[in-house]
């Protein structure tokens, strides 16, 4: 094996692979000047002592693009009212960190609840549910169609409070059970209602103001703005146009 000038055995036959030392009959890098990035910069010289070859033009930026669900103009990976992912296709981003204070879910002033830990939101298209919205003739049921595939989903209740609504980059929403992925509900609001946590394990539901409104366990009338509701284990809450999400407590391991 080659042995460099002070001695040590290398494995690498131009530096040692010990003490850095060039090794003997290797030869010395060579530096050029290149012009790179609007001005000249000093980098090492291809072997053979010719310049190494310029890295290609960076390539033109894409044509502008809009959102396929919103049309607005993007912006970046996301879009900033509907939160499509450019980069993925898919309408629902990755949910951002709520805002910074005492009623943000997790922070110290709000820490998780270890009472209910077992609690989890089944999350249905319900076809009685939409039934019962259409027979109401509202302004927009004409236009509601209800969704030939929209598979079930659980979602865990964690800390003090879940809110229920759909994901805004540009509101800076990102509930806990977001709603707007695919197939999307056109009658919930960014923000439609909250689930408060009860002391003694339970929870409140709370309708802050939505647009459509909120009812629950088949109700036809939707719950006044504000004003706490208790719900629990097995009860139904109704957003939307077809989705109604069930309460469950899971006893034991889940």
């Amino acid at each position: 094996m080659p042995v460099c000038p002070s001695g040590h055995v290398s494995a690498a036959d131009d530096y040692c692979d010990v003490c850095g030392d060039l090794m003997e009959g290797a030869p010395r890098a060579e530096f050029t000047m290149v012009e790179r990035g609007g001005g000249p910069i000093v980098e090492p010289a291809a072997r053979g002592g010719a310049a190494a070859a310029p890295p290609p033009p960076p390539e033109e930026e894409a044509e502008s693009e809009t959102c396929p669900d919103c049309d607005l103009p993007r912006s970046g990976r996301f879009c900033e009212n509907c939160g499509y992912d450019f980069a993925t296709g898919s309408a629902q981003a990755p949910a951002e960190p709520g805002p910074e204070g005492p009623e943000a879910p997790g922070s110290p002033e709000s820490p998780e609840r270890p009472a209910a830990s077992g609690w989890y939101a089944l999350i249905a298209a319900d076809r009685d549910y939409y039934d019962s919205v259409i027979a109401q003739e509202g302004p927009d049921s004409a236009s509601l169609e209800f969704p030939p595939y929209c598979p079930e989903r659980r979602v865990p209740l964690r800390g003090e409070q879940v809110r229920i609504g759909r994901f805004s980059a540009s509101r800076a929403i990102a509930p806990e059970i977001d709603l707007s992925g695919p197939p999307e509900d056109p009658g919930v609001s960014h923000l439609h209602a909250v689930l408060l946590a009860r002391p003694d394990g339970g929870w409140t539901l709370v309708d802050p103001g939505s647009t459509n409104g909120t009812t629950v366990n088949g109700g036809t009338e939707p719950i006044a703005v504000n004003v706490p509701v208790p719900v629990g284990d097995g009860d139904r809450v109704h957003v939307g146009a077809w989705t109604t999400i069930t309460l469950s407590l899971q006893e034991g391991p889940p």
